[in-house]
């Protein structure tokens, strides 16, 4: 399936790489459809996915128009390895279940997504291509009336198994991630009002699809803005308060591992977030440490781990090689490659619940060992672009 709130951090994460001055992934560097465009190869990938989030915006004349819906999947999961359909022709009468793809209603947090991506596209593009940057403006902003509307329409167990729920029923972190974007943008004090006034106001901590506000948080501190030096440096230390916390967890673990708790579902991906809250806390400060932080953490996710694992594919002497994925099931035998170079797992999970993971047992080792390179272990292996997009 693709879910519009992972998408919108995936997007944000590839757009805030270029907003901060990295000449990553320049034109023609990768082997996309869009290269040799005149556009960097990073950001024809965040538009490829901009273009999906805005085309789940409702259009003006229907109901909740201006809301974003939340997610399209299969009505039932599909099996794996798969080679994936190039079209789909939806199954109506219900009578193959499985068969057909299947749009699902509109939310809150879906929205506030929306809100704030293609307020941050906007500022990006209008140098590169003026009508698609007022485009995402204007979806950007109907998108936060529509929410103020809408505030409260929460996503959650959703009819039919083909699918993740992704409930969210704290949506006040994206409204604090949505203003500040336009803030950004756009520098309207209703929006400046608003982040002000927002509880999550510089929240730095460790952040996901569910939990954006660090988002709202990066992206002030990276742009000049009309924020008072007093609201300026409150921001940085709250960066910096995260990044001496982290620091200690780091040093009180074996293998550094930038995690304060436990290994949650898609662990390399929370770690990785950290990373980036560690690098603005460097920008801030140009503390040393800060940087020899990140180095240690690419260290565990490359290799030095408890599992002597990398979990990138394509790396090192033990890279992942299996991951759960419905194409790259790492078998020519049968038509499905090996995953790509690059392709990352979700790694160590403190609760696996996966066949895999059951018949090794896994739930007896230490939670840092707590991961299967199988094809079936979806709670240890999974690849998934949120995760990826901040190992870029």
């Amino acid at each position: 399936g693709k879910y519009v709130v992972n998408g919108g951090i995936t997007a944000w994460t590839l757009m805030n790489l270029h907003e901060q001055g990295w000449a990553a992934f320049p034109d023609g560097s990768q082997q996309i459809p869009e290269q040799s465009n005149g556009v960097s190869d990073l950001l024809d990938e965040a538009r490829w996915e901009m273009e999906f989030l805005l085309s789940m915006q409702v259009p003006e004349g229907q109901p909740k128009a201006g809301m974003v819906h939340h997610k399209i999947h299969d009505e039932a999961w599909a099996g794996l390895p798969l080679v994936p359909p190039t079209e789909v022709d939806n199954d109506n009468a219900h009578e193959n279940p499985g068969q057909g793809r299947y749009l699902f209603a509109p939310s809150t947090a879906a929205t506030l997504n929306l809100a704030a991506t293609a307020a941050q596209c906007a500022r990006i593009w209008t140098e590169i291509d003026k009508p698609f940057a007022e485009r995402c403006l204007a979806a950007a902003e109907i998108a936060w009336q529509a929410a103020q509307e809408n505030p409260n329409i929460y996503a959650g167990n959703t009819p039919g198994s083909g699918g993740g729920n992704y409930d969210d029923e704290n949506v006040s972190d994206e409204f604090y991630w949505a203003a500040a974007e336009l803030f950004v943008t756009i520098g309207k004090e209703e929006y400046k009002d608003y982040l002000l006034s927002s509880t999550n106001f510089a929240a730095a901590d460790a952040f996901d699809w569910g939990h954006v506000a660090p988002l709202g948080t990066i992206s002030l501190l990276t742009h000049e803005n009309a924020l008072s030096e007093e609201n300026k440096t409150a921001l940085e230390q709250a960066v910096v308060d995260f990044a001496e916390r982290m620091i200690k967890a780091q040093e009180r673990d074996g293998y550094k591992v930038l995690i304060d708790d436990d290994y949650p579902w898609g662990s390399n991906g929370l770690l990785l977030n950290n990373m980036l809250l560690m690098g603005m806390a460097y920008n801030s400060t140009g503390e040393a440490r800060y940087l020899d932080s990140v180095r240690l953490s690419m260290d565990y996710i490359l290799g030095r781990n408890a599992l002597n694992k990398c979990f990138v594919a394509g790396y090192g002497t033990y890279p992942m090689l299996h991951p759960h994925h419905r194409f790259w099931a790492n078998d020519p035998s049968r038509g499905f490659p090996p995953p790509p170079p690059g392709a990352l797992s979700g790694g160590p999970n403190f609760k696996p619940s996966d066949p895999p993971s059951d018949a090794a047992d896994l739930m007896s080792l230490p939670p840092s060992k707590r991961y299967v390179d199988d094809l079936q272990s979806y709670t240890t292996n999974e690849v998934a672009i949120n995760w990826n997009a901040p190992l870029a």
